[in-house]
């Protein structure tokens, strides 16, 4: 059998493949692309199953043949088809429609002798009868009954038994096991209708060693009057196409599955998962242990054994049991071992189980020769993972469910979903070390424990967001002031990642050195969002094109609460900058969120803050708290609020638990942003550790207050801080006296160290500054500093005050 072909503009004989077979439907559609066909026409199976069969003619079929095919007739003679290359190639065929010509019926075309032409005539059917006998597929014929009358040579060899053993008998009698009892319905089913049908399964016959795709039409057999008279069994090796179409599938699965999460171990999983689901029955996922924490790869020597860390591992067994490495554990690959020429090279191998170095690999380990032997594992690919011209890791897969053994497509296809997975996990590791490096400069900018405070208990929880989201920029301090006072700030940056952390470590900067001012909440908020407009300024176009996560004008912006309480007056007062209120709950369980002015963000600039005062009863339960408590994408503000608001009533229990039950009743589902919880439980300074006695603008006056200072220092057991505080007091209140105003009052305050404090109607601040050698004054500030541990000023609604705090003596 000859064909007339060639290139683009020619034509040129060629020998036509003996396999050559199509199967085209009712439609006019391929169903069925032989290895013969595709390399007669250098078609490959998906690019013409599914596509018109008039796409594959160079030229008109003849007049004869298409009256033939009008009639359903079996026909052959010579047509033009079109090469893929482009060129023309003539060659004989001969079409067989598979249901009688009533109409369009599918079509089985093969090659044809070169003496067959045209309408197959009666004369010819001993030769017709001895060609279907002879074709390289098997075919069959049943009777009405569905048993055997006739097979060809093909067939019998697939069922593994002759015809003289397979006649007079229904394929369930030939084969009492499955998928024959299907194959036996569908039979029946084609000779109670008289409609054809197509049918396509995977599976190993008979008479073969392991399976094939099989593509199977069954066909009624009708006589001049249209009764079924049997039916007719033609059978389709399409293996190749199955595979192919696997291929295919196991791709767009690992398209869709893998990388779904920035998370390196579940993106291994992810590989691993996709690849058991119809392609390999075990694989393995060994990452590098650097890889495996999220850090840079190390390199790869040839000439040292290498450390890996089983990350993921999936097989069709449940359980793994193929596996001698559990998940997690480290093991190592020895030098010149076939995975470790696999990573050195940088691309999959394929060795075979008789390989030299294979077989010392296997049985290198008892472990692994006895995984091998029992679960008689026959075909090993090894791919390494590699992003980015980086080497991450290795994966293997492995069968022995599988009777095919890896071809040189599967690890072709082997090494495309591991380079896709491969992009996954460097991303993976690149997040994951960006967010470690994150959240450590978070943490390492965040209070690590609560102060020790007289005069309040604080408990706060700080829970970064989950591995879906960068680390944000939330941020809290409890900052212990001068008089007793504790400040308590709360705030969050807009953004996520390293930016946000950095400037969130500079704004707590600046809160602490604005509150060691002793700044008003609200003046405090005025300065802090006067830093944030400059921030936004200094962010340049080289420092915004630098990063992903660098702002663009106008988005370094905050919000902010800030919080001062007086443990002496039991008063409280508060600012926010665009932050959600701070609740109160009383001593008695009753909860309410605090109607402060609602300030602008920090970062519009322009706008003013005001500040709230509020007296709380000792024992009172203060809690501050960011919007990703209360926030979520899936419930509204104010369900968040209610939450809050049910959770913390009637909790007199220790902070600490407080905190964990809030967070439980409120914390959302999956939390898209930090959360930070502060709470502080209030309460007041005993009467008997304050002191306070108002003074007269009368140089008389600072005897006075000295005699006394030192008489209660005494009387409080601090005897040995009585030479330390008379010259405290004498100089403050000299400077009150001699450059303050009304009026002017002393109080000392015994709480962790002892503090003195002299406030007058002045609102001008002291500063020090060096006396000369002949000056009569200018030393006071000076002597205050050298005996006091810290002091400092601060201004009031009606002057300023002075401080200065002195260590206690020990017990």
């Amino acid at each position: 059998m000859n064909s007339r072909g060639g290139t683009p503009g020619g034509t040129v004989e060629g020998r036509v493949p003996e396999d050559l077979a199509v199967v085209v439907d009712a439609t006019g559609t391929i169903t069925v692309w032989s290895a013969g066909a595709r390399q007669l026409l250098g078609y490959e199976a998906e690019e013409v199953v599914g596509h018109p069969a008039a796409g594959l003619l160079a030229a008109e079929l003849p007049e004869t043949a298409r009256r033939h095919v009008a009639e359903g007739r079996r026909w052959a003679t010579e047509v033009a088809l079109r090469h893929r290359s482009g060129g023309r190639i003539v060659v004989r065929l001969k079409a067989i429609p598979l249901a009688d010509g009533e109409g369009a019926r599918p079509w089985l075309v093969t090659a044809a002798p070169e003496h067959m032409a045209g309408p197959v005539e009666p004369g010819a059917e001993a030769l017709w009868d001895l060609t279907l006998a002879q074709l390289p597929l098997p075919v069959a014929v049943y009777d009405t009954e569905a048993r055997l009358v006739a097979a060809n040579e093909v067939m019998t060899r697939v069922m593994g038994r002759s015809v003289a053993e397979m006649r007079g008998l229904t394929l369930w009698e030939i084969e009492p096991n499955p998928p024959f009892d299907e194959y036996d319905r569908l039979q029946r089913q084609v000779l109670r209708t008289g409609e054809p049908l197509f049918h396509e399964n995977f599976g190993q016959a008979p008479g073969e060693v392991r399976g094939h795709a099989w593509s199977m039409f069954l066909s009624p057999l009708k006589d001049g009057s249209g009764a079924v008279r049997g039916l007719s069994a033609a059978v389709f090796d399409t293996t190749e196409q199955y595979w192919a179409r696997r291929h295919l599938s196991v791709l767009n699965d690992a398209s869709l599955r893998i990388g779904s999460t920035l998370d390196v171990t579940r993106t291994a999983e992810e590989l691993a998962e996709v690849a058991v689901t119809g392609f390999a029955d075990f694989v393995t996922v060994d990452l590098l242990e650097s890889v495996a924490f999220g850090e840079e790869p190390e390199t790869v020597l040839p000439d040292r054994p290498l450390t890996v860390r089983r990350t993921a591992q999936r097989s069709v067994l449940d359980g793994c049991p193929e596996s001698v490495v559990p998940t997690g554990e480290r093991t190592f690959y020895p030098v010149d071992t076939p995975p470790m020429r696999a990573l050195i090279a940088g691309r999959g191998n394929r060795p075979g189980p008789l390989d030299p170095g294979m077989r010392e690999w296997i049985e290198s380990s008892p472990a692994r020769a006895e995984t091998v032997a029992r679960y008689m594992i026959h075909s090993v690919l090894m791919v390494p993972l590699r992003a980015r011209g980086v080497t991450l890791g290795l994966v293997h897969f492995l069968r022995h469910r599988t009777a095919e053994p890896f071809s040189e497509d599967d690890l072709l296809l082997a090494e495309e979903i591991v380079a896709r997975a491969a992009v996954s996990v460097d991303n993976a590791r690149r997040y994951t070390h960006e967010r470690r490096t994150a959240l450590a400069l978070q943490r390492s900018l965040l209070p690590e424990r609560p102060p020790d405070l007289a005069a309040m208990e604080v408990a706060y929880r700080y829970l970064p967001a989950g591995s879906g989201a960068d680390v944000g920029g939330d941020w809290f301090d409890v900052i212990p002031l001068s008089g007793a006072r504790v400040a308590l700030v709360v705030g969050d940056v807009v953004g996520h990642g390293i930016h946000a952390s950095a400037t969130m470590g500079r704004l707590r900067t600046a809160v602490r050195t604005l509150a060691d001012v002793d700044l008003a909440p609200d003046e405090l908020l005025t300065q802090l969002d006067d830093l944030v407009v400059r921030l936004d300024r200094e962010e340049g176009p080289d420092t915004r094109d630098g990063g992903a996560d660098a702002p663009t004008p106008g988005e370094v912006g905050a919000t902010c609460l800030y919080a001062v309480y007086d443990p002496v007056s039991r008063r409280c007062t508060m600012a926010r900058a665009g932050h959600p209120p701070p609740a109160v709950v009383t001593p008695a369980g009753e909860v309410r969120f605090l109607k402060l002015p609602t300030g602008p963000p920090l970062g519009l600039g322009g706008l003013p803050f005001e500040s709230m005062e509020v007296e709380l009863e000792e024992g009172s339960l203060l809690a501050l708290y960011t919007d990703g408590l209360v926030e979520a994408a899936d419930r509204d503000i104010e369900v968040g609020l209610n939450l809050l608001h049910g959770a913390l009533a009637d909790r007199a229990g220790p902070l600490e638990e407080t905190c964990d039950e809030v967070l439980r009743a409120v914390l959302p589902a999956r939390p898209a942003d930090d959360i930070v919880l502060m709470l502080a439980r209030t309460s007041a300074l005993d009467a008997a550790k304050v002191r306070t006695w108002h003074l007269q603008r009368d140089p008389a006056a600072v005897a006075r207050a000295r005699k006394s200072a030192s008489e209660q220092v005494t009387a409080w057991g601090l005897g040995e801080t009585s030479f330390a505080t008379e010259l405290i007091v004498s100089e403050l209140v000299t400077n009150a006296v001699r450059y303050g105003d009304d009026p002017v009052v002393l109080r000392l305050i015994r709480d962790h160290a002892l503090i003195c404090e002299v406030s007058d109607g002045s609102s001008t601040a002291p500063h020090l500054r060096r006396a000369r050698v002949f000056d009569e004054g200018g030393r006071g500030l000076l002597l205050v500093a050298q005996m006091a541990e810290r002091w400092g000023s601060r201004q009031t609604a009606t002057g300023k005050t002075i401080w200065a705090e002195l260590g206690l003596p020990d017990d």
